[in-house]
């Protein structure tokens, strides 16, 4: 049976995890196309703020309050939708935490509640969407990562989780084909997206995490998310840099080992100091409408990579660049012999020379570190933001470049709460 999507404007669009970052973006996005929208998240005054907006910008939207780690929270998302709306079209499981730090440092308490979250949770509003639109149809969508095929080097737990999504995405989409229901499935693959996320982690650093580059703007996966609600896609890779990331897992995997250790690593802490078990976002609600977070480079506001892929008929010059962009990318690491400095710095300064000067000796310091931001044929993009706030732009609602006291809630992790780092009550 061909799976027929409606348009937005037609729709009824469930979004957990809507409280920050690419839920909140995808919300409102869907709300300027007219969709009516179910919010989901824990945190509760982000959630009535953000129904208050949509709903005077003429949008009609409802919250729930909900932990999707729980499957009676999810089924309650599933009822007040049914109740408000009478039905819903598309079901979008965005919501998930992350953890950043050496795996063998980590509690198996907080390992536990991460795949509780990204995973049981994505599984638990996978099924109720699947009840309901199994003779119905429309879409589930399940938000995974580029981290769903490649490890990242202190995210162990997190790739994991997101691992499982696809394995579990992927079996769900198949199993439903072979029954001929009308829902399609769709996996989103984004790679480093600038938003609160790395600041609503747990941490188990020294130092606070932020995204290795390059990192694009959290509009380019909510588009893919609303393109995959009314056109049926298998899987959507958000970002040119993360095919780069899949090809050398496929083709050189031991130089992308190297690259995590020596250059990825040391890019995923900033200057600013942490201590262990700060409140996070792993066991309470973050979310305070922050889209942005707190990477420091050159957000990209586009993927032309994600535009093409969404458009079939360039499939064949994806193909054609990603071969180029992988070859260069493996090229420039291995002349440097996979040393480079780590910092964020010298890819700004790299990226700011002209390409004559790039080339010369003094600025090849810290090239491998910085290839995957800035070789060619990655995202053939023009930087327009700097940063949370951009460079020479206004910020705006929700854009703000994101400090520990503007993304993290009120509650601290229960492993502050009197008890051994990450144990439960």
């Amino acid at each position: 049976m061909k799976t027929k999507l409606k348009k937005l404007s037609d729709q009824t669009i469930v979004i957990t995890g809507a409280s920050s970052g690419i839920g909140l973006v995808t919300a409102r996005q869907a709300a300027k196309a007219g969709a009516k929208l179910v919010l989901a998240a824990r945190s509760e005054q982000a959630l009535r703020q953000l129904t208050q907006e949509l709903n005077n910008q003429g949008c009609e939207a409802i919250y729930v309050v909900a932990d999707v780690s729980k499957q009676a929270d999810v089924k309650r998302i599933a009822r007040e939708a049914k109740q408000k709306f009478g039905s819903f079209d598309t079901w979008v499981n965005n919501a998930g935490v992350s953890i950043y730090g050496k795996v063998v440092n980590e509690s198996i308490d907080d390992m536990r509640q991460l795949f509780e979250t990204n995973f049981w949770g994505l599984v638990y509003g996978s099924l109720e969407a699947t009840e309901h639109l199994r003779h119905r149809g429309g879409a589930i969508i399940n938000v995974g990562s580029v981290l769903s095929d490649v490890t990242a080097i202190l995210q162990t737990m997190y790739s994991a989780s997101k691992h499982a999504v696809k394995g579990f995405t992927d079996g769900l989409r198949t199993e439903l084909e072979m029954e001929d229901a009308p829902i399609s499935v769709t996996l989103i693959q984004p790679a480093a997206i600038d938003t609160p996320y790395p600041l609503n982690a747990k941490n188990y650093m020294d130092k606070v995490p932020q995204h290795a580059p390059p990192a694009y703007a959290p509009e380019t996966v909510a588009d893919a998310i609303l393109s995959s609600a009314t056109s049926p896609q298998r899987n959507v890779l958000v970002g040119g840099a993360g095919k780069l990331f899949k090809g050398m897992e496929q083709w050189t995997p031991a130089l992308l080992d190297k690259f995590m250790e020596e250059a990825f690593a040391p890019m995923t802490k900033s200057d600013e100091a942490d201590h262990r078990n700060r409140p996070s976002g792993l066991y309470e609600g973050a979310g305070q409408l922050q889209e942005r977070g707190n990477y420091p480079g050159r957000t990209r506001e586009i993927s032309t990579y994600t535009k093409a892929k969404l458009n079939p008929a360039a499939t064949a010059a994806i193909v054609a660049g990603t071969g180029l962009a992988v070859a260069a990318i493996v090229s420039a690491f291995s002349k440097d012999g996979g040393k480079g400095n780590g910092s964020d710095k010298g890819h700004k300064k790299a990226a700011d020379q002209p390409a004559d000067q790039s080339k010369s000796p003094k600025a090849a310091t810290g090239q491998s570190s910085t290839t995957v931001a800035t070789v060619a044929g990655a995202d053939n993009v023009q930087d327009t933001g700097k940063g949370a706030n951009g460079d020479g732009r206004a910020p705006r609602a929700g854009s703000a470049k994101a400090t520990p006291d503007d993304v993290r809630g009120p509650g601290a992790d229960k492993a502050n709460s009197g008890k051994q780092p990450g144990s439960k009550s």
